[in-house]
Formats: C-alpha cells, structure tokens, sequence
C-alpha cells in the first residue's frame, strides 16, 4: 500500500520502507493543492519584481544582487551547476531516496514555492526506481544539503546521472527510459529541489532504524553471555530500574528478561556471586541510556522529517515571504553525534563482556579462551584483537562533528552543522557495531556448548541461529570467514526475528 506524503505524519519505518524496501509514494491531494497555491503567490511576486532570496537574487554572498528578467530565467540552472560540487563515491541508493522522499514531504506543506511539476517528477522518480547517482561528500549541512541535493536537481533539467534497472544511465536516458518528462527549472524549482537537510536526516533516520534493531540484538548477547557467566540476577529486576526511572533501563532490563525466562540460572540451582562486574551488572543502565538518547534523536530526525526546511519560506495566506535558516542542520547532527556515541558505549560494553568469556580468571571456569586445547590452539584469543581495533576505530568518530564548523562563502555562512559529517561517519560506526556484536554472538555460544544447564528460551534460540552459521570451535581454524559471517547475520537482524518469535517483541 503506497504511503501518502502530506508534509505531516512522515515516520522513520515508512522513510525506511520507501528508501529501502521501495514502497510507492503519493502525494495527497491537498498538498498538491497547497503547492499550486504556493507558487501562484511566488509568480505574482515575481511580477510585482518584489525581491526574494535565491528567486530573483544571487545566494550566499551574492544575495544583495538582484537579478533582471532574464537572468532569473537561467539563474536556477546555474545554481544547480555551481552547487553540484561534491566528490568520491555515490551514496548508497537508499540513501539517495530517503532524501527525495524527505523533499517531496517538505514541498507537500505548501511553501516552498516550486512548481508542482517538480515534486510531481520526485514521486515519479521514487515509484519508477530512478535514482540519482549522488555523491557521498560535499554538503557541510547548512544551507541543507546543496551539494548531493543538486545532484538530484541535476535530473530536472535531463542532465546528471542515475541508476535504473540496475544500470548507471546518463540522467536524461533513465528517465526516458522510465517514461518520466524532464519538468526543466524555472524560476526558484533549482533552489526548492536543494534547500534543506534531507540526505543527511534520511541517512540518521536509517541509521536510528539500524541502531535500534542493533541495540535489541546487543540485550540478545548480552543475555547469552549473563547465562554463560553464571552471573546474578537480581541487577535485572525491572522493579530496581522504575525506581531510578529511566525508561530506557526499564526496557532494557525487560528484554533481557524474557531472553532470560526459563532458565535454569533463574531457579536458584546454579551458584553466582554476590556482585558482578560492572560489564555485567550494569548493562541495562548503559544500553538503556543508549535507548534513551536515541528516543531524542528519533524526535528530532521525525520533526525534520516533517519540517518546513527552505530559505526563504512562503506564506500564501500572509502573503509573506520570510528569509531564515529553516535549512540548518545542527538539530539533527547533534543528538545524532551523541546516538554513534551511544552505539560505541554500547559497544565498549560487548567486548568487556567478551573479555570475561575469555579470560580464564574471569570466567567462572570456562575453558582459556573457549578453547579444550589450552597451548596448542588459541581459541578465540585473537577475536577481541578484532573486537578492540573496531572499537578504537568507532571511538576516533564518535568525536562530535556538530562542534567542527568551518566557515564559508566569504563567512556569510560563518557556522553550519557538519551534519553529513555527523551522517557519515555514524554509519562506519553502525558497520563496526555489526562486527563487534556477531563476536560476541560467537564467544558466547561457545562458552554456553560448554555449559550443562537449560538457558532461557530467548538465548537458547540465539545460540541456536549462531550454530546456523557458525560451527563450534573444537580445534583453530582461521576465523575471518566466521567473524564475517556473523557480521552480516547481525546487519540482517535474523537473530532478533527469531528471538522475537519466541519471546515477543524486545520494544
């Protein structure tokens, strides 16, 4: 069922399955209606030569020259032209249309001041599967997005690149070959199609997606290794967290409960210690503050999702035209700066755990290493020197990009948010995450095949997806093609689909 755009109501599941799962898009009748009122108002200035940023003016530096008649009738291609400045590899695709349809949702409110044809081939675009070829670097996240934005904008005029049916097409070939018209720019579309944050909000949006999925699969491991550790489990008693009160312990403690529930380490059978460690004891109050500081993040990236985000604005019922920074990016790079940190900390804490597992002081009598030949094999000694340098890596970028400014155009743009930055490199930090955790996963079902009690429902299917994959450890192998494996099977979740089967939801 396609999901109707309307400038309201845009979450981060359905900017998801548009970007990633290709669900169609429509535009809902009354914001077609609200940009065609927009734009007569934007025309009838236009005549009455009233002076608009970036319509009848230069941008940046240049916003103080107006231009004549026939410049605003090229102004937009060569803006389009000088801002399609960025460099190296394209953007993942579904990256690419999580911004248009981000776009499309800020041009459904009606006051943007393009024409509709131009959020009309947009919709076309996303439905059709023409995609721009865009480049991952180049925006600093104030004035939005300009330079990947203009390489969208590129495809209204037939020219740039773009993927169609699997092929990488010159701009104007993919969209013949999709049956989609070249609207062309006139006077303000070029500056409508690029003025705001949108790839670098639908990029945390997909990132928070990932990362909350990431962080129920990070409670998964970290029950199997509770189990495997005898640990006590009287730190995971939800009644201790609602007394604190944060909500994101509370659920944290929660979904290691049922992963726990059944398990013979509950019944009172198996001895533990009074306290455990930190890495242990503690881990619902870290991965609930990591829950915590993206429930933050997620407000702010669905208020930008459907946001009024252009330079200027336009007010048909005022007939008003308003100059700001709706375009700024720092409300969404700064929580998002603090949810990669979360995902590190989070991180941190799997290793800590993997640590124990391994260490034979620390392990309540597992073998050196998860391995029964002590001396002559080394088990998994050298998976943490993996774990670790991922680790060091996430921690490099977990330093926050919302604080890196450097100024431009001659410092008329003297602060912008560097929230690509904050974008970017959140995703290296997630891939990293990936690896961290599938260790783990590793560690901990060889250490549990080493155990003789019943584990908890949730753990014991764990373990059971991991063997899927992985084979135990009875004597060295090289482990990469295992450590790679378990990676990709935590990016695909299908560890937490199948716990979640058993236990319910993990929310």
């Amino acid at each position: 069922m396609a999901i109707v755009l309307q400038g309201s109501g845009l979450t981060i599941e359905q900017l998801v399955r548009i970007a990633r799962f290709s669900e169609t898009v429509e535009l809902h009748p009354k914001a077609l209606e609200r940009i065609k009122t927009c734009r007569a108002m934007l025309e009838r200035k236009l005549q009455a030569r009233e002076i608009m940023y970036g319509t009848n003016t230069g941008i940046g530096e240049f916003s103080e020259i107006v231009l004549n008649d026939d410049q605003v009738k090229q102004f937009q291609r060569f803006l389009i032209y000088n801002h399609a400045a960025g460099i190296g590899d394209p953007a993942p695709i579904e990256y690419v249309r999580g911004a248009m349809a981000g776009r499309i949702n800020v041009h459904a409110r009606g006051r943007s001041g393009c024409r509709p044809e131009i959020t009309q081939t947009l919709v076309a675009m996303l439905n059709k599967g023409v995609t721009p070829v865009v480049c991952q670097k180049g925006s600093v996240g104030a004035c939005g997005d300009l330079a990947p934005m203009s390489q969208i904008a590129l495809l209204m005029m037939g020219e740039g690149e773009a993927y169609y049916s699997g092929e990488r097409l010159p701009g104007n070939v993919a969209l013949e070959r999709a049956g989609i018209p070249v609207p062309g720019l006139l006077a303000r579309d070029g500056l409508a199609t690029i003025n705001g944050s949108n790839l670098l909000t639908a990029m945390s949006a997909i990132h928070l997606y990932d990362m909350n999925r990431w962080l129920k699969q990070a409670e998964i491991a970290c029950s199997m290794s509770l189990e495997a550790l005898f640990a006590n489990m009287k730190p995971y008693d939800v009644r201790l967290h609602e007394l604190r009160g944060f909500p994101g312990a509370v659920r944290s403690a929660n979904a290691i409960m049922r992963c726990i529930k059944g398990s013979d380490l509950l019944s009172g059978k198996i001895k533990t210690k009074v306290q455990d460690a930190y890495s242990m004891r503690s881990s619902p109050q870290v991965i609930g503050a990591a829950h915590d500081a993206l429930a933050h993040a997620r407000r702010q990236v669905e208020i930008e999702l459907n946001a009024v985000a252009d330079n200027p604005i336009f007010l048909p019922e005022q007939n008003l035209t308003l100059t700001g920074a709706n375009f700024q990016g720092s409300p969404i790079s700064l929580p998002m700066d603090m949810a990669g940190a979360a995902v590190t900390m989070v991180s941190v804490l799997s290793e800590r755990r993997l640590n124990r597992l391994l260490n034979p002081a620390l392990s309540v009598g597992l073998p050196a290493f998860l391995t029964k030949g002590a001396g002559m094999f080394s088990g998994y000694m050298l998976s943490q020197y993996t774990a670790d340098t991922l680790i060091v890596e996430q921690r490099m970028l977990s330093a926050p990009a919302s604080i890196a400014s450097i100024p431009a155009a001659a410092d008329q743009e003297d602060f912008v948010s560097m929230g690509m930055n904050t974008a970017i490199k959140n995703g290296q930090i997630l891939d990293n995450a990936f690896g961290i955790l599938g260790i783990e996963f590793i560690a901990a079902a060889q250490a549990l095949d080493f155990r003789e009690f019943t584990p908890g429902v949730g753990v014991r299917k764990a373990r059971e997806i991991v063997r899927r994959h992985v084979a135990h450890l009875d004597e060295d192998r090289p482990l990469y093609p295992d450590h790679t494996k378990m990676k990709e099977v935590v990016k695909s979740c299908e560890i937490l689909e199948e716990v979640e089967k058993e236990v319910g939801s993990l929310e």
